[in-house]
């Protein structure tokens, strides 16, 4: 899938470390880590999560410690290029509740020169 009149092409490092970085949100350690959600959230990052809720990104920073029972590696991970430094990340997500809970997710990642930041992320149930 190509967003640009051309296919951008990424590269094999910033494929793996794309998928280092979103699966690092579904493992309570970094997911829970303030320093380091501050340093991978863009300044303007929101999302719009399963629920239907709007987080911004004060709210994802200082989310209180909580076990994650999600499924790794990401189910169905995609990263198409829409410029060189803008991707879409799109992947199916597993976490374990009370129920299994599935949900499609995608998240918007800019390149900076301090590395990749996420800017935005929307989770969508799915049956």
């Amino acid at each position: 899938m190509c967003f640009a009149k051309q296919c951008m092409q990424i590269s094999n490092a910033d494929l793996k470390k794309l998928r280092e970085l979103e699966e690092s949100l579904w493992v309570a350690e970094t997911r829970f880590n303030k320093k380091y959600m501050d340093s991978i959230l863009s300044l303007s990052f929101f999302e719009f999560g399963r629920s239907g809720k709007i987080y911004k990104r004060e709210e994802t920073i200082s989310a209180p410690f909580s076990e994650i029972h999600a499924r790794l590696p990401l189910k169905d991970f995609k990263v198409h290029p829409i410029t060189n430094d803008v991707v879409l990340v799109t992947y199916i997500s597993a976490v374990q509740y009370d129920e299994l809970e599935v949900g499609n997710r995608s998240s918007l990642w800019l390149k900076t020169s301090t590395g990749w930041q996420l800017q935005f992320h929307q989770g969508t149930v799915a049956k």
